[in-house]
């Protein structure tokens, strides 16, 4: 705890001695983010206990994360988008379309429900959730209420619980694997049109009225997706007897699909990236393509390059750049 600035009260110190760990980071700039990492849990930390003190549920909050017992009471703050924690004047629609992503050294609560604790947005429950019991958590998908709470956020009541013992962890479904042949081959041949020896001579003459039979073979679609019981589609069996006369068929194109392929299981992986960001002015392109890899992201005009979970503005230049971009540019 090394981190925690000075004239840290008491209880924050014990709440943030319940905080769960996700492991330390490897390679350069580790201690560095750790340590930013742990001034933010304590942001955090702080700006809930201020609220909590003027409604008296500290106690139970810590009662709930030192037990850890999800019998405890419902820890709830106001969930009226309108509020912003260490604020004297209420956020309206304008400013928080236009400086919502501005660090404030108070938490504060956006117009979607999120709040805010320096640069980070989340939702009340899933931030704290993510504090005291998985530091893995991605999204409030992954969470699901108890059912003796009483201000769950799927509720949507004016306030919300964030007692993180109130909510229980959903794991997100792992995608079966897709079946694919080991080889690619094609299942069925036609032979080549040399093979017919039926076929018409140029120079023959048809009363009026009737064509000839055309020689033209119908073209073998590729083989299609395999299901996993090994079976495959009839249309191409279909397509062959409807538009093919008995002697345009060869045996092989009636011949049963041969259940015994070679199949190797292909697992799915997410990507190492979820989204790309560009920047523009106008209709240039400024910058490179920020690539997001963290759970949430933030784009303001700051210069922190470094931080993968902030896509920060404030460093790209612009010899073209106007007024217009200019004044723009001071509202992210």
């Amino acid at each position: 705890m090394s981190s925690i600035l000075p004239f840290t009260p008491p209880v924050v110190k014990r709440l943030l001695g319940w905080k769960k760990s996700a492991g330390g980071s490897g390679g350069a700039g580790g201690g560095e983010q750790n340590g930013q990492e742990e001034k933010w849990c304590e942001k955090a930390v702080k700006s809930l206990v201020k609220k909590l003190k003027k409604t008296g549920r500290l106690d139970e909050l810590e009662k709930a994360i030192t037990t850890q017992n999800c019998n405890t009471k419902c820890v709830t703050i106001p969930s009226t988008c309108s509020e912003i924690w260490g604020l004297s004047t209420p956020n309206t629609i304008d400013q928080w379309d236009t400086t919502g992503l501005y660090s404030f050294s108070e938490q504060t609560r956006s117009l979607d429900g999120r709040l805010q604790v320096s640069h980070r947005k989340g939702l009340p429950h899933v931030i704290y959730c993510r504090l005291w019991r998985w530091p893995d958590l991605h999204s409030h998908h992954e969470l699901k209420a108890i059912e003796n709470c009483e201000y769950a956020f799927n509720l949507k009541k004016d306030e919300v619980c964030v007692n993180p013992y109130h909510y229980q962890r959903v794991e997100t479904p792992v995608l079966p694997p897709v079946l694919v042949p080991r080889h690619t081959e094609i299942l069925t041949e036609l032979p080549p049109l040399d093979d017919y020896t039926h076929s018409i001579p140029e120079n023959t003459n048809f009363p009026a009225g009737i064509e000839p039979q055309s020689n033209y073979i119908p073209e073998t679609p590729p083989p299609g997706y395999i299901s996993e019981d090994g079976e495959t589609s009839d249309q191409q069996l279909n397509q062959s007897m409807d538009t093919g006369s008995p002697a345009e068929l060869s045996p092989t194109t009636l011949s049963p699909v041969n259940h015994s392929l070679d199949l190797q299981p292909v697992t799915y992986s997410e990507p190492a990236f979820w989204c790309s960001i560009a920047y523009y002015e106008l209709n240039q392109r400024v910058g490179e393509t920020f690539h997001a890899s963290q759970p949430s992201l933030t784009v303001d005009g700051f210069t922190d390059p470094s931080n993968s979970e902030r896509f920060c503005l404030g460093l790209l230049s612009n010899v073209n750049r106007n007024a217009t971009v200019e004044m723009t540019r001071r509202h992210i």
